[in-house]
């Protein structure tokens, strides 16, 4: 699996977090975002979660106020992404207690650790919830 980047996105396009698994400058990375979110929010419920742009796939899912968006390459399995999106949701769930855009805005950090023990360059290492939450528990109770 080829995960290129992972975007949480508001309902006005806002980034609240961004992940990416390979190398783009900070103006290419800021031109994505715009077209990919634009392209993706401007979209109808009754739509599919899949959209090709340029040499991506992008697979997204809304979640109450936010939008996970995830790149990947053009052979990538959609359904595994879109469960992935869902794992991502669920474990962000049991650590905040029903996640939503503050817990994103005011815990940055946790939300990224909980992506890095998840993916590894690009590829899911990691779905099981309670290995993933352990070592931020940790640095919860140490500090």
């Amino acid at each position: 699996m080829t995960i290129r980047f992972v975007l949480l996105v508001n309902k006005q396009g806002q980034t609240r977090l961004a992940q990416y698994y390979e190398y783009l400058t900070i103006d290419e990375r800021r031109a994505l975002e715009g077209e990919i979110v634009r392209k993706c929010l401007a979209r109808s419920e009754n739509q599919c979660s899949f959209v090709e742009h340029r040499n991506y796939k992008i697979i997204y899912r809304r979640y109450a106020s936010l939008f996970f968006l995830v790149g990947v390459d053009g052979e990538e399995n959609e359904l595994a992404i879109l469960e992935f999106i869902h794992c991502v949701v669920e474990t962000m769930d049991r650590y905040f207690g029903n996640v939503c855009e503050l817990d994103i805005m005011f815990h940055l950090e946790k939300a990224h650790f909980m992506l890095e023990e998840m993916v590894m360059n690009g590829c899911i290492v990691e779905t099981n919830k309670v290995n993933i939450l352990t070592p931020i528990q940790l640095m919860d109770k140490s500090s």
